[in-house]
């Protein structure tokens, strides 16, 4: 048993350095007029493969590596927002779903008792998509069996899923960081109609986000997780 868990040890840290690796590699090829990295599409593979743990750490090393090589006045949104999502899809594929909810609890509620919350100065609609993830977090973490079992009709659906709360969940830590941790003053300088332009239009781009990530785990995603499944005979994720 000692001997099994010294390899299972093994092979997480190999992992991890392997994805923290292609997380770098993401970031740096992105083209510049992109308002995101591509390292969002992969996000929900480091997920799946690595676990909550394992997954956290390649997506804080692969970040903050790549953000240490190519510098953005931005660089706090992505050293926690990308970990954050990774380690809440990671628990949503071992079919917790508690873990889940609480950081969204946090989330929200901070946004909502923010001076800035609906009704006041910025209008709820951006957040659609993290309203609609929250709602599905439960049926998500319960369906994540069929990602690793022998059935594979609903493995598309499953990963539909674990993407699209995947990319939310990025999308509303970076909700959190700008308005209720108050980066928006603090570290931008930007007054509340500068305040109310960006979050709109990050609300535009998020939604472009979520349907990018769902069409890539479609027809990227299903193909990787079944040669991966085959060749390292994947059963569940290794943390």
């Amino acid at each position: 048993m000692r001997l099994n868990m010294q390899r299972r040890s093994s092979k997480s840290v190999a992992f991890i350095g392997v994805f923290a690796a292609l997380h770098v590699t993401l970031y740096l090829i992105s083209p510049a007029f992109l308002w995101r990295n591509w390292a969002i599409y992969l996000a929900p593979f480091e997920a799946l493969i690595l676990g909550p743990y394992a997954g956290f750490s390649a997506a804080l090393i692969g970040s903050t590596l790549g953000r240490f090589i190519l510098p953005t006045n931005m660089w706090m949104f992505g050293i926690i927002a990308e970990p954050l999502s990774v380690l809440a899809a990671g628990f949503l594929v071992r079919q917790k779903w508690q873990p889940v909810m609480a950081i969204y609890g946090i989330m929200f509620v901070g946004y909502f008792v923010s001076p800035f919350g609906p009704g006041r100065t910025l209008p709820l609609w951006p957040l659609a998509d993290t309203i609609v993830a929250f709602c599905l977090i439960y049926p998500a973490a319960k369906l994540s069996k069929n990602l690793y079992s022998e059935n594979r009709k609903l493995l598309p659906f499953s990963l539909v899923l674990i993407s699209f709360l995947t990319v939310a969940t990025d999308a509303l830590v970076r909700v959190f960081l700008l308005i209720p941790a108050g980066l928006f003053s603090s570290v931008f300088g930007m007054d509340s109609g500068t305040l109310y332009l960006a979050f709109v239009g990050g609300g535009v781009d998020s939604f472009i986000e979520d349907a990018l990530v769902v069409v890539v785990a479609m027809l990227v995603g299903i193909p990787i997780i079944l040669a991966l499944r085959k060749i390292l005979n994947l059963e569940r994720p290794l943390s």
